[in-house]
């Protein structure tokens, strides 16, 4: 998915050095989203957690959108044109409705429930998204990792996988991304990461041993979610520093919750964002977009009915750079 702000900021994220750990038994943050119009007169609204002022990434997990359930029939759906990513990876995760991804690489994949969808934008893709006609709602995550410096300019790919469901007490777990409970996904990162659906029945309460190298996000899609003691309404983020080694998460007596549970250790270098982009300065950034923009670099996308999206324009200078609250 792009970012469509039309005046997006640029930020510099990261970790100061010679920070230590946080205490384990700190409270759990709790992040609340902003909504976000993806373009048009009937713009369909995302949730967004991350980045933030205060917190920019979650291990190397840098960016987190939660949208729907959406009516397609009232606000037209998905339909992302052609638009460039670097430095990153994007994770495409669905509840309900199907979409149609093209990449410039030449995948052209279906995006479905329970099914991730990862692509690798490394030194530079192009991809369109667009919500199938068959979808009458839709419902999701879409989320980014930010590459480390050694891997910012890494080749193009796309990767698939479909997770078997793991059931545990009172809840059902589905790995999509590194190893929780025993389940090892197979799709490759260049960071550890972890990225898990969790849906808990009823006033279930599932203890997991977690890696405690791990910071860890807990996105609350519905229900009435306890994380690590802490309440979490559905859209909001709770930030679990690292340290622990097992996560508590509990449901309330009303309905079954489902839950988003990211997880890598804190990412550890400085990365500037803006727009689609994920560089490692301003400089970086100013390329890429003059890339976008004589058509360099990025490929050009197969089979979108219409024009890639223009790069806005650039912030008159950069922004301070920032570090993560810890």
């Amino acid at each position: 998915m792009s970012n469509t702000e039309t005046r997006p900021a640029e930020m510099r994220c990261g970790s100061p050095a010679g920070e230590m750990p946080q205490d384990p038994a700190a409270r759990v943050e709790v992040l609340t989203p902003r909504d976000v119009p993806l373009g048009g007169p009937r713009a369909m609204t995302v949730r967004r957690t991350l980045p933030q002022r205060n917190r920019s990434l979650i291990g190397a997990w840098c960016f987190a959108d939660h949208y729907g359930p959406d009516d397609v029939a009232r606000s037209g759906g998905m339909d992302v044109a052609p638009h460039p990513h670097t430095g990153l990876q994007t994770v495409s995760w669905l509840f309900s409705g199907e979409i149609e991804h093209r990449d410039s690489l030449g995948s052209h994949a279906l995006v479905r429930p329970g099914e991730l969808n990862l692509m690798t934008g490394g030194h530079g893709i192009s991809h369109s998204e667009v919500s199938t006609p068959g979808t009458t709602v839709l419902h999701g995550v879409q989320l980014w990792v930010a590459l480390p410096g050694e891997h910012r300019d890494a080749a193009r790919d796309f990767q698939h996988h479909a997770p078997e469901p793991v059931r545990l007490d009172g809840a059902v777990l589905r790995v999509f991304l590194g190893s929780l409970a025993g389940v090892v996904s197979p799709v490759r990162t260049f960071t550890p990461l972890l990225g898990a659906e969790i849906v808990l029945e009823p006033r279930a309460a599932l203890t997991l041993t977690v890696d405690p190298r791990f910071e860890h996000g807990v996105l609350v899609d519905r229900g009435e979610v306890r994380a690590a003691g802490t309440p979490l309404r559905p859209a909001e983020l709770g930030y679990v520093p690292d340290g622990r080694d097992t996560l508590t998460l509990v449901n309330g007596p009303d309905g079954t919750a489902r839950l988003v549970l990211l997880g890598g250790p804190p990412f550890g270098e400085e990365i500037v964002m803006w727009w689609n982009f994920v560089c490692g300065s301003h400089a970086e950034v100013v390329q890429a977009r003059a890339d976008w923009t004589t058509g360099n670099r990025f490929g050009e996308v197969q089979g979108y009915d219409g024009a890639p999206l223009p790069a806005p324009a650039l912030p008159p200078v950069p922004l301070k750079p920032r570090g993560r609250t810890r």
